[in-house]
């Protein structure tokens, strides 16, 4: 609090000594310990009391508990929203949609074999990646 350290702390018991006496020294620190407990007490009554009038615990557990209930209906939209996705994927599963159906077909065709069929660079790509897969398998045996 004042980051007295022990160097200040024994040149101000040396002037306390000095100046007071070893005779008084003994009371006048037993009534400095005594004030500075006396308006250590007065200081935290007078702030509690500041609090409780002000309902500082009230507004604390107020605003605990709306923070707790906005949770809760962030959590209530999110699975409202999860629900009504659910039920739209249900009702297209239900409906035989012809979209379902054609990509469970394309999911089950092999790729096309022509290279007619494939997308401008596809044959790059396609020999990129057997070049990758010899350089692993040599990389595996060695």
């Amino acid at each position: 609090m004042f980051d007295i350290g022990s160097l200040e702390f024994f040149i101000a018991a040396l002037v306390a000594l000095v100046v007071l006496g070893p005779e008084r020294l003994p009371a006048a620190l037993r009534n400095l310990g005594l004030w500075i407990g006396r308006l250590r007490r007065s200081y935290y009554n007078v702030k509690t009391e500041v609090e409780r009038e002000i309902g500082m615990d009230e507004v604390r557990r107020q605003l605990h508990n709306e923070q707790i209930m906005a949770d809760v209906k962030r959590v209530e939209r999110e699975v409202q929203a999860l629900g009504q996705e659910v039920e739209a994927l249900g009702q297209e599963a239900e409906g035989g949609d012809a979209s379902a159906e054609a990509f469970a077909d394309a999911s089950i065709a092999p790729p096309p074999e022509s290279a007619a069929h494939a997308p401008p660079g596809a044959s790059d790509i396609a020999g990129a990646a057997a070049n990758g897969a010899k350089a692993e398998d040599a990389a595996r045996q060695a």
